[in-house]
């Protein structure tokens, strides 16, 4: 059985090459999902945006490669590559692509 997917297993793999950047798109991958955490690569291309939203657990986001702009809580983040941020739980935040960037996003689920 395996828990994590879309994503080669016993191999080093660079994360920024398993997702590509699309024009005019927000692109994801998820690579683990169940009822205690969440994994998922995501892309932004510039000018690219989720709005204001919640989520019932941590959201620790770390950007692999560009920088994006992270609102919580009505206050602005900006996240460059190889930094980490972490959005508490149902604390109002959105993303924003200052350009285009890539990030990965673990949230962290109660239980």
């Amino acid at each position: 059985m395996s828990f994590v997917k879309n994503i080669n297993h016993k191999e080093v793999l660079q994360l920024t090459e398993q997702i590509k950047v699309e024009p005019g798109q927000i692109v994801s991958k998820t690579l683990a999902q169940n009822d205690a955490v969440s994994i998922t690569l995501f892309s932004f291309s510039k000018g690219e945006e989720i709005g204001t939203h919640e989520s019932t657990g941590d959201a620790f986001v770390q950007v692999l490669e560009g920088t994006g702009k992270f609102t919580v809580d009505k206050k602005e983040y900006l996240v460059h590559e190889g930094e980490v941020l972490v959005m508490p739980a149902k604390v109002p935040h959105s993303v924003y692509a200052e350009e285009d960037f890539k990030f990965l996003l673990t949230v962290v689920f109660p239980y």
